[in-house]
């Protein structure tokens, strides 16, 4: 039985009563009391989850729910060639067909471990407003149709028994508007539409880089938001909430605020540290994470963030024919983001039946190789005085990632653990002479930018011994023997 009129606001009255009696309140001056959790700082590497009904379709990307109601696109031809018209065959057609027959959360955590990952985010709902879990407040979720699972129960249960931590997403907020097309023809989308229901409100769309755009989502829409949030929270009891982006529309404000509180609070009666992560100015800073989509800093903050980005560059979901990236280009970005003080959540996007292509497993597994040698310099540790060297200029800012960065053997970046320094080469020379010039000794001209003691050199998976010399122009490390097309991590003894 779903919740009725009554039901609904019986829970926005308990979660006022959450917001009441903890410590959090629903002011940007009392969440600014949240703490990063020591847990998430030190994780470094997660992975994101993109795997709904627009996994049927495969084509495009996980937009095809509001493109394929779009004339003139090519997933509006698509869906006419394959699927034939609109009102005949819609996007809802496509829930019988995503039965996930062959999902095994098992297999999938046994997975993400092998990769190394420390925590796991599937999204809970897309902008197509189906639910990936069992649900009190609509119909339309995984533990009710399609694949008749509480897919997310499950997938939780299986990283608990790997000590991997839970997240979740919510992309919930871009549902306003996101089946609104399908009104301006002859489509399954019409009127009336209720609260509950799959298109429910399929809105026009205005401009979506207008914080302040018409028409706003309105009070029943962004209290079932809410409700839909408080919901997830209460029921898995995720580590992280990540939202998507739009939330950051003025309407919301109140809302944001409010779940905050709540998920804040609830946490503490958990007895687990938790936090949310947001993109742009959603959140007021230091209330939460920030993040920055397919994209990274071109310098280090002195305060904690999260670079998501997908293995695949065209898309968040399976698609056939997807861009894949390589393992080597991850691994580069993810050192670079972690010399920065950021953390890399990266992006698998399964098959409608529930398995997880090759080439996604390919560059997981590629990249497991690489951090059961070299995770030293990734997991627990800390930035150090500056994130690196080298010419190479990463450019800052979301959707930056579509072209591999031109890294040379001069690029390198550094963490620290103890008295430990790591550094990452990203790309090692073929003679395998790398010059560490930050740690070179002073002269009668500069002060260095490092004048401590070092007592041994280590390339990370290497047996031999090294030699190294550390004179005015750096530290120089000799290791001929080393052949790789991944980043090779040099560990310097401190004293």
């Amino acid at each position: 039985m779903h919740m009725n009129i009554a039901d609904r606001a019986a829970m926005l009255r308990e979660i006022d009563r959450v917001i009441e009696q903890g410590p959090f309140k629903d002011t940007w001056e009392s969440l600014a009391g949240c703490r990063v959790p020591d847990w998430y700082r030190q994780a470094k590497f997660g992975i994101f989850i993109h795997w709904g009904v627009y996994s049927v379709p495969a084509f495009g990307s996980e937009w095809y729910p509001r493109n394929m109601y779009i004339k003139g696109t090519p997933e509006y031809a698509h869906h006419l060639a394959h699927y034939g018209a609109h009102k005949d065959f819609g996007y809802k057609d496509f829930i019988p067909m995503f039965r996930a027959e062959k999902y095994d959360a098992e297999s999938w955590a046994a997975l993400f471990e092998e990769a190394g990952a420390r925590y796991v985010i599937p999204v809970a709902e897309h902008h197509d407003g189906f639910q990936m879990y069992a649900s009190d407040l609509s119909e339309w979720n995984a533990a009710e149709k399609g694949p008749c699972r509480d897919t997310l129960a499950q997938l939780k249960a299986a990283l608990d028994r790997r000590g991997i931590c839970l997240g979740v997403s919510s992309h919930r907020i871009e549902h306003w508007f996101f089946m609104g097309h399908g009104r301006e023809f002859e489509s399954d989308i019409h009127e009336p539409l209720a609260c509950g229901d799959l298109y429910w409100p399929a809105m026009p769309e205005a401009d979506l880089h207008d914080i302040h755009s018409k028409p706003e989502p309105s009070r029943e829409f962004m209290e079932d938001w809410l409700l839909r949030c408080c919901e997830l929270a209460d029921r898995y009891r995720p580590r992280v909430f990540y939202f998507d982006w739009w939330i950051q529309h003025s309407a919301l404000r109140p809302y944001l605020r409010r779940f905050a509180a709540y998920y804040y609070n609830r946490a503490l009666e958990w007895g687990q540290e938790a936090v949310i992560t947001y993109k742009h100015e959603a959140f007021m800073f230091g209330s939460a994470v920030p993040d920055v989509e397919r994209g990274q800093f071109a310098d280090m903050k002195p305060y904690f963030w999260q670079t998501d980005t997908a293995i695949a560059r065209n898309s968040w979901c399976y698609t056939e024919g997807n861009d894949y990236k390589s393992a080597a280009s991850i691994v580069r970005d993810m050192i670079d983001i972690v010399s920065k003080n950021g953390t890399l959540l990266l992006n698998v996007g399964p098959k409608a039946d529930g398995t997880i292509g090759e080439e996604d497993r390919k560059v997981l597994t590629d990249i497991g190789a690489w951090m059961r040698v070299n995770g030293e310099a990734i997991y627990d540790t800390h930035v150090w005085r500056k994130f690196g060297e080298g010419p190479t200029q990463v450019q800052e800012g979301q959707f930056t990632d579509g072209v591999d960065k031109a890294f040379t053997p001069q690029d390198i970046r550094f963490t620290m653990a103890g008295d430990r320094l790591y550094a990452s080469v990203l790309v090692w020379p073929e003679d395998g002479h790398v010059v560490i010039a930050s740690l070179a000794k002073a002269d009668a001209s500069r002060l260095p930018v490092f004048d401590g003691i070092i007592r041994g050199v280590k390339v990370l998976g290497h047996e031999d011994s090294v030699q190294w010399r550390r004179d005015e122009t750096g530290l120089h490390v000799w290791a001929p023997g080393v052949r790789s097309d991944m980043p090779v991590v040099i560990r310097v003894q401190l004293d």
